[in-house]
């Protein structure tokens, strides 16, 4: 990616980079700075406003946003929600495995988040992109997801937005900024 992104003018750029698979690349900075509207020029969220962004043919992704979602009208429980993520529901952490049977709308903040990025990881996408996971974990939940990383297979990257620094430097390969 060598590009300007933003919405209806650029927000940030021009940012150069490149993720290869079996990669844990690390977006940091401060507030303001372009990196979520990175991650949704990746999606198709945001507008390209000079440059370019390349990616592979046939590139799946999957996408935890900062405040993922619950949709109201649906009663899904957490089993429902890793079924249509395509995500691993077997051999669950114990954390985890009392989430399937679960509403969503009964998970506390930090339960849901802790299902949605572990939904995404454990998805088939080859690009799995991770918009601050650690919102509202606890450290064990933390563990949680820096072990699923650490298990990433080859064939997938990840491509994160974190203010932890400890998170990032535990999970990724390399840190870049969006900003010089």
């Amino acid at each position: 990616m060598a590009a300007r992104a933003g919405y209806a003018r650029p927000v940030v750029g021009p940012v150069s980079f490149r993720i290869e698979p079996g990669e844990v690349l690390g977006l940091s900075g401060a507030n303001g700075q372009g990196k979520t509207t990175l991650l949704r020029l990746i999606t198709g969220t945001a507008v390209l406003h000079g440059g370019r962004l390349e990616r592979a043919p046939g590139l799946t992704v999957a996408h935890h946003r900062q405040r993922p979602e619950r949709p109201p009208e649906l009663p899904l429980t957490g089993r429902e929600v890793l079924r249509a993520a395509g995500a691993r529901s077997e051999s669950l952490p114990l954390r985890l495995a009392g989430l399937l049977g679960r509403c969503l709308e009964e998970m506390s903040g930090g339960e849901f988040q802790l299902l949605h990025a572990w939904a995404c990881l454990t998805g088939p996408a080859r690009l799995v992109l991770l918009d601050e996971p650690t919102n509202n974990l606890d450290p064990d939940a933390i563990d949680l997801l820096l072990a699923e990383i650490a298990r990433l297979s080859p064939q997938r990257a990840v491509l994160m937005v974190s203010h932890d620094a400890g998170f990032l430097e535990a999970a990724c390969h390399r840190i870049v900024s969006p900003c010089p």
